[in-house]
């Protein structure tokens, strides 16, 4: 496989078609892309500040970890599912189960990225504070990353502000899923997070665990690998993972769609060409950067 960096022609090909397949649609999307065996990056409004959705879920496990790696945490502490854990939720599968169920955090946590179930986020969160999360991201330099409730408000308008929600950018969360990524054989790396390697381990695994596969990998040939979290919010979609080829981390791609109208005008519902859009960017770095 040719592994020689892109030339500039080719450079200018792939940004040309990731720009059409955004500039196709009346919605805003932002991303941030890189390629792994180049280190070539392709980016729009990368660094404008978006609603998060559920992709602030990857720094709030880190969060989580580092307080496990302190001690503050324990992985294996019991917790019991409480009908008051299912107060204002609208996502996962828990809040349909009957409360007096006992998981340990681990499972909590696992919960909480590979089915995005919010009342897993709220047995995670309510052993941190939103100030330690927020520190957290600021400290590990994800300066666009804001963390602003425990879990969403359902009665929020598709035209939301921005304060009104958790908000981040394309380049923190590619930066994020980077610093995991490079945690898995630097030690230093590692410490940034305030993690250990084995728990730098388990948070990419945990990753690709994810069992969603729309968006990032809806394209891509069956059974790719992909490390990603994605997210629903009022306003769209948004996904950021790693994409693997033969085992091997090929590209990280963050990608956030924003002002999804409810309906297009033939009539199909905006986030399913929202999830389309991010799925037919992914598709284009699978083919170039294989190439």
């Amino acid at each position: 496989m040719n592994t020689a960096p892109m030339t500039s022609a080719s450079l200018g090909s792939t940004t040309e078609r990731l720009n059409a397949i955004c500039d196709a649609q009346p919605f805003i999307t932002r991303f941030c892309i890189k390629n792994l065996r180049t280190g070539d990056v392709f980016e729009r409004g990368a660094d404008e500040e978006t609603p998060s959705a559920s992709t602030r879920k990857t720094s709030i496990m880190m969060a989580a970890l580092k307080a496990v790696h302190e001690g503050r945490l324990d992985l294996d502490e019991k917790i019991v599912y409480e009908a008051r854990f299912a107060e204002e939720v609208a996502s996962g599968m828990f809040r349909y189960l009957t409360p007096g169920i006992v998981i340990s955090l681990r499972d909590a946590i696992t919960g909480m990225m590979v089915l995005s179930d919010n009342v897993c986020t709220k047995m995670v969160f309510e052993r941190l504070t939103l100030e330690e999360v927020n520190t957290y991201c600021q400290s590990i330099g994800m300066v666009g990353t804001h963390h602003r409730f425990l879990i969403p408000p359902l009665a929020l308008s598709p035209d939301h502000s921005l304060k009104s929600v958790t908000t981040t950018t394309a380049r923190d969360q590619m930066f994020l899923l980077q610093s995991i990524l490079d945690a898995q054989v630097s030690e230093e790396a590692s410490k940034r997070l305030g993690v250990s390697q084995a728990l730098s381990s388990y948070a990419l695994q945990t990753l690709k665990n994810q069992i969603l596969r729309y968006a990032i990998p809806s394209r891509l040939p069956f059974g790719t690998v992909v490390a990603h979290k994605g997210g629903t919010g009022k306003r769209g979609r948004m996904n950021a993972g790693i994409v693997y080829d033969d085992g091997q981390p090929l590209y990280i791609i963050t990608a956030f769609t924003d002002q999804v109208p409810q309906e297009m005008p033939d009539g199909t519902p905006g986030y399913t060409v929202s999830l389309e859009t991010i799925g037919r960017l992914s598709r284009v770095c699978w083919d170039d950067f294989r190439a």
